[in-house]
């Protein structure tokens, strides 16, 4: 077939050089051509063509990705030649160039009708051009970065495709560049039984590390030291104070007495492997020491302990040590550092702290520091700028937990400082003046800071069952890019598993069933890895990324694996956002939720959520935008509403995802193989999250009828609270019986009962509250008149309900002045009751600021002072937007998929 001209041109350097010169050397027409028979099909082989000048596409890691590329080709029986010019090419090949850069005086972009490659750090493109007559593919990008995911998008082509040379075709030029710099996945040594075997696995670490590759993940983290929060009763110190379990400092005779040496000799070997295999697929390999106590406390059964250290040589060793390790590891490109009292050390030990910077900044290389943002102050941050390396913070995105794709518009209450309240010394800022940095951004997002922001998704509530949404995906890449932020460190999908002494040796995916279990943990996780890697570099990755994959294991059911997967992944973080029993995802499950009593106060672990310590009293993990079942019961019956989202739209959320999530796995059912373990993974996670779902909206809709009859006394409300939560014990029961036999009976990520055990295991809990309401029921008398109000509220809560968008429509500004006053207008067709506006800066130490908007027509306006405007942050705003007491809705609010940002944010000029 012949196709539309195509122009491939060289762009001048800096210098003016005609860069023309470059692809003549491998003899590339650079003047548009018909591309004649560009289909593979008559293709023999492969011809990879590097010019030896070209010192991107000679490097190593540049040629490790060809390797692989060739390694692959050569697995389905594609043969495979290297040459420096096309002309040296075999005639019946394929042949690919591989461009780079030749210098720093300039880059190499290739057009199609204008198309370039963004002079734009790990751009990359695929671009079909023409030799004479004959086609050619050129991998190219801006960097060597760019140009391995040119040839790792071409490997992944092949690797999923019975026709690989015809998978390599592109007819046109497909260019893209990443959204988010840092994109980061976490993997995290908490066990010695679940996490020794990993660690040591030479066989693992490539193949793992080449994944990452080529999803597109640009960091890899290895986390040590997080096993435990706090140093009380230890029974698993293994690598809890890493240093004595890598190397011995000379100078100090500090070791860990049960260890042999030639161990900790391994382990440090390890490192140095891990580190180098990373780096060697073009990622930067970054080290993560969370503990620097060394003193167990109340731990007489601690298998591992440390001695010859005193508080005198504390900090000083730490200081040597690490300087040792970042010398004996020279791969090593970063740190991360936990700095609040978790680590062990005081908060505000300021003179700790530096000497541990200077060991880092005098180990003779750049090495930068990442700093974990809880308790982070400008002190200790300014300390860590003054080192002279460079310095990223890394707060919590939603909490300890992963919720809907947006940056939370607001902290909960439990977080918000209080003047004088009582801390312990051990924690005496991120418990006091810091506590709105323990879960959020914080004040960190100033626009004149000297630092970058990455947020860190920590594992809280979805641990096992499988995720991945495109569609969310490319709204958390959007997220992690809010007001200027850097990306995203992602912790891994079995991040915690054994925490705190909980190991048991086995499946790390918790598999009872033998079919089922991977042989390394992370295969599970593969199309999770692929969607959320590829979203964060391009949230507009194209959908056969995902199809392919999926083709291999689901044939003509792959678009319904897809869906139903996408659909139930919503279902947590939805239920997250809208009820967060805690910060911490050590006291919150929702995957394998320890149900919280409606009638009782029972659950003493909850220490973060509003007294009384009942369900319907938690408050949204957002609750600016968001209600609590009593708030909205309150609402409810009062008749007047705040316009915030309800437990009652989330429940319809969550029966709406469940549902098209049953579906798709209708459409899934047309696989040819059911028993693939791909297959009935899948399958199996999906069911139960849509059960999760299902459990939820009932029980959200039991919360608020239980409050509507505690407010007026209505046991229709009380009758109609009780069919609900035993239709969410029945949802609760059939998922425990679908993991029943499929997972361990022992899951385990962490030592106390509501962090292990099973899904059965959470049935008694259930049933004893649906008695306790049972018997309140009985025990509760008809009334003679029910109140109107009552009797409204109660049918709402059994209807099916949909939000009014407000009509209105508002021009946003690009940016503001700052100390200028900035006038907000909203437009209606028809002008509303009232309109507020609601403003605050982009500053988690701050709250909203509220005023009425005046009428002009049929539009309100309102003004932000121009002392307000006075200050290093952005600004955030929406509107609440009034057609009586009983109709108010938000705008901009949520769009129909909820992948947006339902608020304005505007940035200073």
């Amino acid at each position: 077939m012949t196709e539309n001209p195509l122009p491939v041109s060289i762009a001048d350097d800096e210098n003016g050089l005609d860069r023309r010169d470059f692809l003549k050397i491998m003899g590339v027409t650079t003047i548009g051509l018909p591309l004649a028979g560009f289909t593979g099909f008559n293709a023999q082989g492969v011809s990879f063509v590097v010019d030896p000048n070209d010192a991107t596409a000679t490097s190593a890691a540049v040629q490790w990705a060809v390797g692989e590329l060739e390694t692959t080709l050569k697995a389905k029986g594609i043969a495979v030649q290297h040459c420096t010019s096309i002309e040296k090419a075999a005639t019946n090949n394929l042949c690919i160039p591989v461009v780079g850069s030749t210098g720093d005086a300039g880059i190499m972009v290739l057009k199609k009708a204008g198309a370039v490659i963004p002079a734009t750090a790990e751009a990359m493109g695929l671009v079909p051009a023409m030799h004479g007559v004959r086609s050619i593919i050129i991998a190219a990008g801006f960097d060597g970065r760019g140009l391995i995911y040119s040839l790792l998008e071409l490997t992944d082509r092949v690797n999923y495709s019975a026709t690989p040379l015809t998978a390599m075709h592109v007819s046109k030029p497909v260019i893209e560049q990443p959204l988010n710099k840092v994109r980061a996945i976490n993997r995290m040594f908490c066990s010695d039984i679940e996490d020794k075997p990993w660690y040591n696995d030479v066989e693992m670490w490539p193949k793992y590390l080449t994944m990452l590759a080529t999803q597109r993940f640009n960091r890899f983290n290895l986390t040590l030291g997080i096993g435990y929060d706090f140093l009380n009763g230890v029974t698993d110190g293994y690598f809890l104070f890493a240093y004595p379990f890598l190397l011995s400092v000379p100078g100090y005779n500090v070791h860990v007495p049960q260890l042999p040496n030639a161990e900790r000799d391994q382990n440090l070997k390890m490192l140095k492997f891990i580190s180098e295999q990373t780096v060697a697929r073009g990622m930067e390999f970054c080290l993560g020491i969370w503990m620097h106590g060394y003193e167990w406390i109340k731990a007489p059964n601690a298998n591992y302990t440390i001695e010859g250290l005193t508080k005198e040589t504390h900090a000083a060793y730490c200081r040597d040590a690490i300087k040792l390790l970042l010398q004996e590891c020279p791969a090593i490109s970063g740190v991360t550092l936990r700095i609040h009292g978790e680590s062990g050390v005081t908060e505000g030990s300021y003179e700790f702290w530096k000497t541990i910077f200077g060991g880092v900044a005098t180990c003779g290389r750049v090495v930068p520091i990442n700093l974990h943002a809880k308790g982070l102050d400008p002190e200790m941050l300014n300390n860590a700028l003054a080192s002279g390396m460079p310095v990223s913070v890394s707060p919590k995105y939603w909490l300890e937990h992963i919720g809907m794709p947006y940056m939370q518009a607001e902290i909960r209450e439990p977080e918000i400082p209080k003047p004088n309240k009582k801390t312990s010394k051990l924690m005496n800022l991120s418990e006091g003046s810091r506590s709105f940095t323990r879960y959020s951004y914080g004040d960190f997002l100033k626009e004149d800071r000297k630092y970058q922001v990455i947020h860190r998704i920590w594992s809280g509530t979805q641990r096992f069952l499988l995720w991945g949404d495109p569609v969310m995906g490319a709204a958390q890449s959007r997220a992690f890019n809010f007001c200027g932020g850097d990306g995203v460190d992602l912790m891994d999908p079995l991040s915690f598993k054994g925490r705190r002494g909980s190991g048991i040796a086995g499946d790390r995916c918790a598999y009872e069933d033998m079919a089922l279990r991977p042989r390394w943990d992370w295969e599970k996780y593969l199309y999770s890895l692929r969607v959320f890697g590829r979203t964060l570099y391009n949230p507009d990755t194209d959908n056969d990324v995902w199809n392919r994959f999926l083709r291999k294991d689901f044939g003509i059911g792959a678009n319904g694996a897809q869906q139903a997967l996408a659909h139930a992944t919503r279902i947590l973080p939805t239920v997250l956002t809208a009820h967060g029993e805690s910060a911490a995802n050590n006291a919150y499950w929702p995957e394998m939720y320890s149900n919280m009593s409606i009638v009782a106060v029972l659950r003493d672990q909850i220490g973060d959520t509003p007294s009384p310590h009942m369900f319907g009293a938690v408050t949204p993990s957002d609750p600016q935008l968001f209600l609590s079942k009593n708030d909205y019961a309150k609402e409810l019956v009062t008749g007047k509403h705040s316009g915030k989202y309800t437990p009652l739209e989330v429940a319809q959320w969550l029966d709406d995802e469940a549902d098209a999530a049953d579906r798709n796995l209708l459409l899934a059912a047309k696989a040819p193989n059911k028993t693939k373990p791909e297959y009935r993974r899948l399958t199996i996670d999906v069911a139960m999250l849509a059960g999760l779902g299902r459990f939820f909206a009932a029980k959200f809709r039991s919360g608020i009828l239980y409050n509507i009859f505690e407010q007026t006394g209505d046991r229709v409300a009380l009758a109609e609270a009780l069919k609900q939560y035993k239709a969410a014990r029945g949802h609760w029961f059939k998922l425990a019986n679908k993991a029943k036999g499929v997972y361990m009976k022992d899951v385990t990520a962490g030592e106390s009962p509501w962090l292990r055990g099973h899904w059965l295991d959470r049935l008694p809990g259930i049933d004893k509250d649906v008695e306790r309401m049972s018997a309140m029921l009985d025990g509760t008398q008809p009334n003679d008149i029910r109140q109107s109000a009552a009797i409204a509220a109660v049918n709402t809560c059994l209807s099916r309900t949909k939000r009014v968008a407000a009509k209105c429509s508002h021009q946003q500004l690009k940016t503001f002045k700052q100390g200028s006053a900035l006038t907000l207008q909203l437009a209606f067709e028809k002008a509303p009751a009232a309109v507020r506006l609601r403003y605050r800066h982009v500053n988690m130490a701050e709250r909203f600021e509220t005023v009425d908007m005046k009428a002009t027509g049929n539009s309100y306006v309102a003004t932000i002072p121009a002392a307000y405007t006075q200050s290093q942050y952005p600004l955030a705003y929406y509107f609440e937007v009034e057609e009586g007491p009983a109709a108010v809705t938000l705008y901009p609010g949520f769009n129909e998929l909820r992948n947006n940002q339902p608020y304005f944010v505007i940035r200073q000029a």
